[in-house]
Formats: structure tokens, sequence, C-alpha cells
């Protein structure tokens, strides 16, 4: 078998098989080679390359299952996330003739009942958010982290873009002589003082360019029409196993599956105003494949790993460039093919092509007599009007689009955008003044 040469324990062969793997993803591969290395591992890899597995796996391997203390810990920056590492983790553990101690932290949850537990039993191996670990750990000083041989930190970036630096940094600074390993999807310039500072000369994973994922783009002018109106015929010429529909705000969210309901289908609707139970519930209704379709916002857009997502449709283009590719990566997972479908207008010319220019190699289509039929407007028409700052972008929303469009229509609109983006510009300034 293609696991032989790495000579794994019995029951993580056994896990290995029961999850019907035909071969190790390439982030795999590269952290297994490189773990019994005496160097820290900081693995760039885009979501659904196989990071969970890549260090699982060899926690597992190198676990003692009769030492009844931390040996490992793992942090995520949500509770999602923390709960699906520790599913996987809890699959690999069922296979084991011993019993091994796998212990869940995140927010929501009876702390003192916690405390008491871990008194009683401590965890081998711990997964959970940064609030959590650093209230028990450190505050309550009950979870005892500091024997931890390994700690690892998945989606690092959105970790410290929650704003969990300084916690991070505690819990880090108390398991400073275990092996590291730190996962992120990107590796951006704000990053690099923390890892810097707990990673000495590590061994760098970047998979950036070898992405195992087979996505295809394809861009969907809206041209004068309401977007509701063009994602009704979108969805007329598709068929996915399963689709998540992508929004920027919750309010449109809401909306999207509101109207969806409206129009008979059964849909997921997932954003922040939903309680932990209500998230537990519709993630698990998604996995039993009762949805075919599920609405999200970009709360979701990272690490959650649902299974089986064939397309997604990203009803309006995300604020930052990389949640472009977050969501892009819920589809063509493990090797499996996916297609993103992005409706755009005039105004988000500029974006699509900062997209194109990070390697993103769209298709251009159009929906006409209920078909998608090749788009080559973008591409013959003359340099159309388009904002430069993120303040139009802004200020777009504010100016909507007449239902009828007279002649002039498109240049009144752009002064209009300009004379409200150069207002927003003079706030943002006054606002800092003040800050």
């Amino acid at each position: 078998m293609f696991f032989d040469s790495y000579d794994l324990k019995d029951y993580i062969v056994r896990a290995i098989k029961d999850l019907n793997f035909k071969s190790f993803s390439e982030v795999q591969r590269e952290v297994f080679n490189n773990w019994d290395k005496n160097k820290n591992l900081l693995v760039k890899s885009k979501t659904g390359s196989g990071k969970t597995h890549a260090f699982l796996i060899p926690i597992f391997e190198h676990l003692d299952e009769s030492l009844k203390e931390v040996q490992a810990l793992i942090i995520a920056p949500t509770k999602e996330l923390a709960m699906q590492i520790y599913k996987v983790a809890q699959h690999m553990a069922s296979f084991s003739s011993e019993s091994i101690n796998i212990k869940l932290y995140v927010g929501g949850t009876d702390k003192e009942r916690e405390i008491e537990k871990i008194k009683a039993n401590m965890p081998q191996i711990v997964i959970g958010t940064p609030g959590k670990i650093h209230d028990l750990a450190i505050k309550e000083n009950a979870l005892k982290i500091y024997k931890a041989k390994y700690f690892v930190v998945d989606e690092m970036d959105m970790t410290l873009d929650q704003g969990y630096m300084d916690e991070l940094d505690q819990i880090a600074a108390i398991v400073k002589d275990s092996k590291m390993l730190f996962c992120s999807a990107t590796i951006a310039v704000s990053l690099m003082p923390f890892c810097k500072k707990y990673l000495d000369s590590p061994v760098i994973i970047d998979l950036e360019n070898k992405s195992e994922l087979k996505i295809k783009h394809i861009w969907i002018p809206i041209k004068h029409k309401e977007r509701m109106e063009v994602l009704d015929s979108l969805m007329a010429t598709m068929q996915p196993y399963l689709a998540i529909i992508f929004a920027n705000k919750k309010e449109t969210v809401k909306e999207i599956g509101a109207h969806l309901h409206s129009l008979g289908i059964d849909v997921a609707v997932l954003h922040g105003d939903l309680d932990q139970r209500q998230r537990k519930r519709t993630l698990r209704e998604i996995a039993d494949l009762k949805y075919q379709y599920v609405v999200a916002s970009d709360l979701f857009a990272r690490g959650i790993d649902i299974e089986g997502v064939s397309h997604i449709i990203n009803f309006d283009l995300p604020y930052n460039y990389e949640f472009y590719v977050h969501r892009s990566g819920r589809t063509g997972r493990m090797n499996q093919e996916g297609i993103v479908y992005t409706l755009y207008d005039d105004l988000d010319d500029e974006y699509l092509n900062n997209l194109a220019k990070k390697g993103i190699k769209p298709e251009y289509y159009e929906i006409k007599n209920k078909e998608l039929v090749p788009y080559k407007g973008r591409n013959t028409r003359k340099e159309r009007i388009k904002p430069k700052t993120d303040y139009e972008r802004e200020a777009a929303k504010f100016v909507p689009k007449d239902t009828k469009v007279k002649p002039g229509y498109k240049k009144k609109r752009q002064e209009k955008i300009k004379e409200i983006a150069e207002k927003l510009k003079k706030q943002d300034r006054k606002n800092r003044r003040f800050r």
C-alpha cells in the first residue's frame, strides 16, 4: 500500500483504510517527510489540500497512549473548525485498542465542569479555540499544556486576523519547547513577527503554486438586471450535488434564503446570528445531504469542511481578495472537480483584473435562453468606467442602478459615485484624526 513506506502504527493504517485514501496529498507527504527533522514547520497550503490529516497522523504516530498528560495542543480560530478537527481525531483514535483521551474546548461551555473533569483526567490531545485554551490553561491554570510535545495552529492567518494575538502569544510562550507547526492558506506580512518569534529557521512548505484543487472559474455579468434575477437564471442551468451561495452581509444571506424558500427550494442558511446549537444542527443536516443549496456569509468561507461541494456561487464579490480564494476552496477538494460562479457588474472590473493577476484564470459566460453561453463582451467592449479606490466601491452601494437605462446613464452614475466617494474619504480622514 502507498502508506507502507511511512511505517505507521497499525490503528492509524486501519483508520486510513477506513477513509479509502488512494494516496496521500502533497502537503501530507511534505509534512510527513519533514516531521522528524529537528525543525518547526510553517505550512502554506490552500484549504482542501489535506492539512488536518497532515498534522494529525504524525501526532498519533508519536503519541504515547499510556502517558496520561497533554502531549499535543491544536489551536483553531473558530468553534466549527475546532469541532471538525476533533471529529477527525476521534475517528483515528476509535481504531486504537488503547483508550486515547481527546478533549475539545470551545466557547459557550460550562467552565467549572470542564475544570473538574481536567483535574480528574488530564487529556492527551487538546483541541480548542485560543480564547478557551487561554482561559483554562493560563487564567485557571487547570489545563497543563506546558507538557505538550507538539503545538499546532491551524488557519494561522485567520487566527491572528480575528484578534487572538495576545492569547496566542501567551499560549505559545508556555509551549515554546514543543515542536511547532503553523498552517495557513496565506502567509501575510502581519504573520511574520509572530512566526519569527517562535519558529527558529523553520522548514517552510509552500504549496501555493502546486495546488491540487481542480476548480473552474466562471464569471457572469449582471449587466442591467437584478442580482437575484441572475441568480435564479443561473440556478436554472445547474444541477449541483451541493452548492454554497456566498454573500457579504448576513442581511443578504437571509434575503437570498427567504427568496429561495419562497420558490420551494430547501436551503440551509449560515450566518453570524445563529447560535451554537443552530449552527451544529444546520451543519449536521448539510452533512446528511438534506439540502442541495447552502447560503452563507464569509464566516463560513474558511476552515469548515463540508464534503461534496460541487458548486460555489459568489452572489457578490467579497471585500477582500483573499476571501475569494477561501470561498473557492470550499469546492474542488482532494482531487475532485469544482465550479465557482461569480456574478459581477461593470464596477467590479478592476477587482476581477487583480484576481486574474493572482493566477485565477476565469472564463466569461452569460445566460441566454436558459443556457450558459460564452460571453465576449468583456474582451471586445471599450474600456469601461471603473472605480480606482475602495471608497468608490463602497460609494457604489449608495447609488442604485436605474431599471430604465437612459443615454449618459453610466457617466452620470459614475460622477455621483465619485462625489460620494470623496465624502467618504474625507470622513475617514476625520475619524482617523480623532482616534
